[in-house]
């Protein structure tokens, strides 16, 4: 299934290594030193186009042996990057290729790090606990699905189903591979397209300063939501409610409020910031940041769609293993 939003947005290219940046975080609007001439468009505003990734060494969630420590040294990140990759990506245990064979391996790639022990900021370092509701929601959904995962197309994850990418958000995430994307703006307008699953979200901003244009009526729902957004100096602030059903970040419902900050630092990084608050999933909202590197452009497009040659394995391999169970428990008799 394949959605061109834009096609004046489309690119086609290479993926590229990225230089190792490390930049601190994003200080308050009010408090943001004054952009250079060269990283402002034409009429104004910070200039956040080009190709970036967002890929990173940072786990989602920080390690429970650092307590409070919310930020490394940088003799300590030094020598964390001598390890192996740390962040949050997908295993693929039954991989039908080898990711390093193409240069997907997120290993391959030099990631934008910063001082962060975790992606998620505060003391806490962790998303909050679920509600009691949730808990009881998941649970419940866990245990309806369970046996009857492979008996169609529409039981599978939205992700194994080409329809929308589990991290391409909002809010956006790093993923196994293809972490890259592009931002193009327009007066009124900023695009941004991502390499996975290549969606373009395109997002109408407030005239000037100050609470975007309002939200559609909650009956009008996307996958990727409806975005707004509007500028608070240097950064640009996106807000995203109205997702479709079915849409999941975390255990999350539809119902699920998303801000996004991106705020152009340097030539060479853009920090990019989101905090979540879904009442009906987390006891409280909880808020995440990393680093977004610029990169060489353009991206290939991710030619993936619903009826690829992995799902029609999977629910095939799934009747196969049906047929052969039968004919034992029929052999049996």
């Amino acid at each position: 299934m394949r959605r061109w939003l834009m096609s004046s947005f489309r690119v086609v290219g290479v993926a590229a290594v990225v230089a190792v940046i490390l930049t601190a975080p994003a200080p308050p609007a009010a408090a943001q030193p004054k952009l250079a001439p060269a990283l402002r468009t034409a009429d104004g505003q910070p200039d956040l186009q080009g190709f970036w990734t967002n890929l990173n060494n940072v786990p989602l969630e920080r390690p429970k042996q650092l307590g409070a420590k919310e930020f490394y040294t940088k003799e300590e990140l030094a020598e964390i990057a001598k390890r192996p990759f740390q962040g949050d990506r997908a295993v693929l245990p039954e991989a039908h290729y080898d990711l390093s064979q193409f240069g997907l391996d997120a290993t391959q790639g030099k990631a934008a790090p910063n001082l962060r022990t975790s992606l998620i900021v505060g003391p806490e370092g962790t998303i909050p606990p679920l509600t009691p509701e949730a808990r009881q929601r998941l649970a419940s959904a866990a245990a309806k699905a369970k046996g009857h995962e492979f008996d169609g197309p529409e039981n599978r994850p939205l992700g194994e189903r080409c329809i929308v990418w589990p991290k391409e958000g909002p809010p956006m995430m790093s993923s196994a591979y293809n972490n890259d994307l592009q931002i193009v703006q327009a007066p009124g307008y900023v695009a941004i397209l991502q390499e996975m699953i290549h969606d373009v979200r395109i997002i109408p901003l407030a005239p000037s300063t100050g609470a975007g244009s309002p939200h559609p009526p909650s009956t009008v729902r996307q996958w990727l939501g409806d975005s707004r957004g509007h500028w608070e100096g240097n950064t640009l602030v996106v807000d995203t409610t109205n997702f479709k059903e079915g849409f999941s970040f975390h255990g999350s419902t539809a119902n699920i409020h998303v801000i996004e900050r991106f705020t152009r630092n340097s030539p060479d990084a853009i920090t990019y910031e989101f905090t979540v608050d879904d009442p009906a999933t987390w006891v409280k909202p909880w808020t995440a940041q990393l680093q977004m590197a610029k990169i060489p452009g353009p991206i290939f497009e991710y030619a993936c769609h619903e009826g690829n040659y992995g799902m029609a394995n999977n629910l095939s391999g799934e009747r196969a293993l049906e047929a052969q169970a039968a004919a034992k428990a029929k052999g049996a008799k």
